[in-house]
């Protein structure tokens, strides 16, 4: 009960290597004649400079087409023109340009923007040029004021004080000479 049988009633086929070795044939074929064809005049006439370029070694340019071309799948199959398809190219350690100007990217841009401001308001603000800056300097100004008052009341206070002290030893000086 426990154990899978084969897919779905269907009599199993196996393929006999012959078959799978002539149908490798017949791509590989399928696959020479494409070349060929893609090629245009020059290898279809047989032209010893063809036979020359694939025993080469030298002649890497070729290969590396090649390889860029093999793709997954259907993909080899259909010819896609996608416009935002970015195909990479791989560069060379020699060809990069460290020194040119780096493309900085919209949020890195907004970023640098955001900090140049910034900073352009924290000037004008030290300079007092701004509305907040304004504000905070007249609150200073009241607040500096009051506590002026405040501290001059203080000591007024204080020197009542002292002199109240003051003449009531000398009551009690005067009471004790007595």
């Amino acid at each position: 009960a426990g154990r899978k049988g084969g897919h779905k009633g269907r009599a199993r086929q196996y393929t006999s290597p012959e078959e799978i070795d002539a149908q490798l044939q017949a791509e590989k074929q399928k696959a020479r004649e494409e070349e060929e064809q893609e090629e245009g005049g020059e290898g279809a006439t047989g032209d010893p400079k063809k036979e020359k370029k694939s025993l080469d070694s030298d002649e890497s340019d070729e290969d590396d087409e090649n390889y860029q071309q093999k793709r997954k799948g259907v993909e080899g199959l259909i010819d896609i023109e996608n416009p935002n398809r970015v195909i990479q190219t791989t560069k060379k350690v020699t060809q990069l340009d460290l020194d040119g100007p780096k493309e900085l990217s919209r949020r890195e841009r907004e970023e640098i923007e955001k900090q140049k401001a910034k900073e352009r308001y924290m000037k004008m603000h030290l300079a007092g040029k701004t509305e907040q800056a304004k504000a905070d300097l007249a609150r200073l100004a009241i607040i500096r004021k009051q506590r002026e008052e405040a501290a001059r009341k203080k000591e007024e206070e204080r020197k009542a004080k002292d002199e109240a002290a003051m003449a009531g030893r000398r009551l009690q000086s005067l009471s004790l000479n007595k």
